[in-house]
C-alpha cells in the first residue's frame, strides 16, 4: 500500500466523499423518512453491499470493461434508473392509500434488497471507484489488493455517513408517527425523490 501520507491524504478524501450530501445520502433518508429507522438502517446496509460489488469488480477489471463499453455502460445505467424510477412510483402511489390509522412500511427485507440493487446497478458509483481510488495506489505493490483495501474503507466511510442521516431522518419519522397525513406526505416526497434520482441517473455520461 501507499506511503502513511498518501493513505492519510486518502482517508481525508474519502471522508469528505462520504459526508458530502450525494445521491446514496438521499436515497438513505428517503426510504427512513418514509418507512422509519429500521427501513433506514437495512437500506444504509443494502447501499453498503452494492458498493462492495463496485469495489471487487473494480479490482478485477469488470467495471473498467463495463466503463469501456457504451452498450454495458447504457444497459447498466438504465436498469438502474428506471428501478430506482420504479420504486419511487410504486412508494408514491403506496403513500395514498394509507388510511388514517394505519401507516403502511414496505419492510426492512425488501428495504435491504432494494438498497443492493440500487446502488450495484448504478455505474455512476463504478466510475467512482475507477477515478478516485487508483490515485492512492503504489503501482509496486499489488493493485488488486490495494484496490479492495481503499475501496473496503470507502465503502465503510459511505454506510458510516448513511447511518448518521437515518438516525435523525428516524427522530424525524417518529415525531410524525402520531400524524398518519404527515407521514403519506412524507412518503409521497420520499418517492419524488428517488425518481428525480433515478432521472439524474438517465444523464450519467462515461467518463
Amino acid at each position: 500500500m501507499a506511503d502513511i501520507q498518501t493513505f492519510l491524504v486518502f482517508l481525508a478524501a474519502a471522508l469528505l466523499v462520504a459526508v458530502t450530501p450525494g445521491p446514496g445520502i438521499f436515497y438513505v433518508a428517503a426510504r427512513t423518512l418514509a418507512g422509519g429507522g429500521t427501513e433506514g438502517l437495512a437500506s444504509s446496509i443494502g447501499l453498503g453491499l452494492g458498493g462492495l460489488v463496485h469495489v471487487f469488480a473494480g479490482a478485477v477489471g469488470i467495471s473498467a470493461l463495463v466503463m469501456a463499453s457504451a452498450e454495458a455502460f447504457t444497459m447498466l445505467k438504465l436498469a438502474g434508473a428506471l428501478y430506482l424510477i420504479w420504486l419511487g412510483l410504486k412508494m408514491w402511489r403506496e403513500a395514498r392509500i394509507v388510511t388514517p390509522t394505519e401507516v403502511r412500511t414496505t419492510g426492512a427485507r425488501r428495504a435491504f434488497r432494494d438498497g443492493i440493487i440500487v446502488e450495484a446497478l448504478n455505474p455512476k458509483t463504478a466510475a467512482f471507484f475507477l477515478a478516485f481510488i487508483p490515485q492512492f495506489i503504489d503501482p509496486t505493490q499489488p493493485v488488486a489488493h490495494q484496490f479492495v483495501a481503499l475501496g473496503l474503507i470507502s465503502v465503510f466511510l459511505n454506510t458510516t455517513a448513511d447511518l448518521v442521516v437515518t438516525y435523525w431522518a428516524a427522530i424525524a419519522h417518529s415525531a410524525a408517527e402520531s400524524r398518519p397525513a404527515l407521514v403519506m406526505r412524507a412518503r409521497q416526497i420520499s418517492g419524488a425523490v428517488m425518481c428525480a434520482l433515478g432521472a439524474s441517473l438517465l444523464f450519467a455520461r462515461r467518463s
